[in-house]
This record gives structure tokens, sequence and C-alpha cells, in this order.
């Protein structure tokens, strides 16, 4: 217990109250405030920007800092010398893989890599032009009739088990969304290939001729997945560990993490920033959309500037960066229209007083979306490849959150509606 206390004081409440304050290894101390409820009170805090719902080992971000750590490492350092799939072993267990644990967890997920064939036939209640997000939350929940009786989730092993597929089979699942909505077979995975290049296979490859994946373009998508792997308790993170508070089958709650991710305002940024680059349309249209982004008037934002949480750079942005120049050269885009514009605004941003005042720097959703489309993935995909690279995050936190004893998550509400009063009959009503 903490020897450190906050005394509350309230109106109407003969005694003060003293709240535990209890501190984490890094990052800002907390208030338990679960007393206040046996005195008739709670907190109120809209979009809980202000409250820690559960302790956890897995992820840390000082966003004024501009720091994110995965089990204490630094993002920059397992962008540089990791991979994501070293980068998944880490969630999933608190440690880096020594070079045999991380043969054997490689091997493991390249060996489930396949979908049991039944999963085709249940894309095909799907319209060819429906979103692919809408397709993804329906096929990763569908698993859950494939793993449900068999899946133990108070079993250390079966929950081991449901992470090794979440990761194994979401590049093809991903993939065969993409080749669903262009009308082209399905690509069945390569167990003589890596992660990315997997992916990037089953993506591009068809059966009338050899695909060889770039290692320039495998690195980058590689890079890409593990920038986005986790990012501690955000809204789609938040929502599979309260789905995964009731009990709920791995593959539900990963779906459910599916669907809010899919909202403009989370996973959907980077296609954002690809229809406001498209918007702009030309160079010489840059001022007139900077001087509407800087009117408080208008409407218009420039989208893949700034980050909720980083009041600083984003520290992935600067990864990023780096494989998008990586990628541009490798494919010769480096005269591609909306490159130039993407340029010119990050020149802007980066020089702008107005821009440095309000630290809008460009972030990982700013480039990833120009290195996705250089790849040839098109927009309505990026939310998916996100969805895919944060799986592990998904799945760790579901894992950590049934590992130790967890309650079923039940906020609260100020409640601002009527009074009690009683029912009128229809024809008595005004």
């Amino acid at each position: 217990m903490s020897d450190r206390k906050a005394t509350l004081t309230i109106d109407g409440i003969d005694e003060p109250l003293d709240l535990a304050i209890y501190d984490g290894t890094l990052g800002p101390s907390v208030i338990d405030v679960g007393k206040l409820v046996s005195k008739g009170v709670f907190t109120y805090d809209p979009g809980f920007v202000s409250t820690a719902a559960c302790e956890s080992t897995i992820t840390f971000i000082d966003g004024g800092k501009g720091i994110l750590l995965h089990g204490g490492y630094p993002i920059e350092q397992l962008a540089e010398k990791s991979s994501y799939l070293e980068v998944c072993y880490l969630l999933l267990h608190g440690e880096l893989p020594s070079a045999q644990q991380k043969a054997e967890f490689e091997s493991v997920i390249r060996n489930h890599t396949m979908v049991n064939d039944q999963v085709s036939v249940f894309f095909r209640g799907f319209r060819r032009d429906a979103h692919p997000m809408a397709i993804m939350c329906g096929v990763v929940g569908a698993l859950s009739a494939f793993y449900h009786d068999a899946t133990d989730i108070s079993d250390s092993l079966h929950r081991e088990i449901s992470a090794h597929r979440l990761i194994a089979k979401m590049p093809t699942l991903a993939a065969m969304t993409y080749k669903y909505t262009k009308g082209q077979p399905f690509m069945y995975p390569r167990n003589d290939l890596n992660y990315a290049e997997n992916f990037l296979y089953m993506m591009f490859g068809n059966p009338c001729e050899e695909y060889k994946v770039s290692p320039v373009l495998s690195r980058a998508m590689d890079r890409i997945f593990l920038l986005h792997a986790d990012h501690e308790q955000n809204a789609s993170t938040s929502t599979v560990r309260m789905a995964g508070s009731t009990g709920a089958n791995p593959f539900a709650c990963i779906s459910a993490g599916i669907a809010a991710l899919w909202g403009p305002s989370h996973g959907g940024a980077n296609e954002a920033v690809l229809a406001m680059l498209t918007e702009i349309g030309d160079v010489s249209r840059i001022d007139e959309f900077v001087a509407r982004a800087k009117d408080k008037d208008d409407p218009f934002r420039l989208m893949g500037f700034g980050h909720r949480v980083y009041k600083n750079f984003d520290p992935r942005a600067l990864v990023m960066k780096q494989t998008a120049d990586e990628v541009l050269g490798e494919l010769g885009l480096k005269d591609d229209p909306l490159l130039a514009i993407a340029q010119r605004l990050e020149q802007i941003a980066l020089e702008d007083e107005y821009f440095i005042e309000k630290k809008l720097y460009p972030n990982v959703d700013f480039y990833s979306g120009l290195i996705l489309k250089a790849i040839g993935i098109p927009i309505s995909m990026f939310t998916v490849i996100f969805a895919l690279g944060r799986t592990v995050g998904w799945i760790s936190h579901w894992n950590e959150m049934i590992s130790n004893s967890y309650r079923i998550a039940r906020p609260r509400q100020l409640y601002i509606g009527p009074v009690k009063r009683d029912y009128v009959e229809l024809d008595e009503r005004e």
C-alpha cells in the first residue's frame, strides 16, 4: 500500500476522505478514487483523459517529451535494430527473446498463417465494394466461431495460442480482403517468406506469374507494422479491454478493437492525409490551404500534423520519414505530385512559426500514408494495415488483463435527464 495520500473534503459529507496515491515506475502519480462510490460520489472525466483504468507493464508514453517505450525499450532503437515479430514477442512476454526463442516464435507464427477454408466462403456475403474495414470486422469476429468452445481464457496456454493465431492470420485475412474487393483470387501464404514479405506476396502476387518482393518494401512494411504495434490505452485498446472484461471470446474482442480503430479520429488519420493532399491538388495551392488552416473560423484542418498525446515530435515519425525516403527512392517516385505537396507541407510545418509555436509537427500518419500509397496499397486499405500491426498490442493488453484479477468494466455517468415522473396515457398527452 502507498504511504502517500490525498485528502478530499466534500460538502455534505462530515469527514474528509483519505485517498491513496500510487506511483508507477514512470509517469504521473494516480489517486485511488475507488472508495468514493461508497459515499455516493463519482468522478467526472469525459473521455477518461485523467483516469488510469488499469495497471500495465507493456507500453509507456510521455507525450510532452516525445517518448515511447515498449517494455522499457525506446521505439527508435526497436525500429532500427529489431523486427515486428521480435517486438510482438516483447509485447506478449515483457522481454526480448533469446536467439532460440526468436526462432521458435517466428516458426510458430509462420506455421499458423493459413485460415480455415470456410472463411473464404464467408467473404462472399460481402459486397465487392464494401469498405475493407467492414469486412475485417466481420471476418475477424467470425474466427470466434472456429475457435470458441476450444478456447479457455483462464488457461494461459490457450491465451498464448489465441495470440499466435491472431498475429499469424491477420496478414492473410487483410490480403484476402484486398483481393476480394479487387475480384482477384486469394493467394495462399508461403512459409518460406518472412512476415512482411508474406503479406506483400499475398497482396500483390497472382497465380499467373512469379512475384518477387523488394527487400526495401518488405523492410518498410515491417517498420509500419512495428511502429503501430502498440500505443498504450488508446480508444481501440481500451475497447478491447472493456470487451474482454466480460469474458468474451478473444477474437470477438479484437473485432471490437477493429471497429473502434475504424473511426477517422483514430485509425483513419492516414487515409485523411491522402484525402487532404488530393484536395490540395497542386503545390501552387499550398499557401491557400495553409492560410485556411491558420484561420480559426475555417473548419479546414491539415491532417497528419500534431498528435493528441505527443506535445513534442512524434518519435515514430522520425523513423517513418527515413523509411519514406528509402521507399520513394527505391520506386523512383520523387516526382510524384502528392509527394511534392507533402514535402512542401513538411517544410512549412518545420519552419513556420505558427506550426512551431503550436507544435504541429508531422506525425506518423503523415508519413505512413505516403509510404503505403507508394507501395500500391489503396487508401481504403490503410486502416486495415494499421489494424494488422496493432493486433499484437490489443491481444497483449487483453492477455495482461485476463492474467490478473480484473472486474467487468462499468463506467458511471452524470445523469442530467428528467427526474422521476408518472406515465401519461396516450390520449392525455399534448
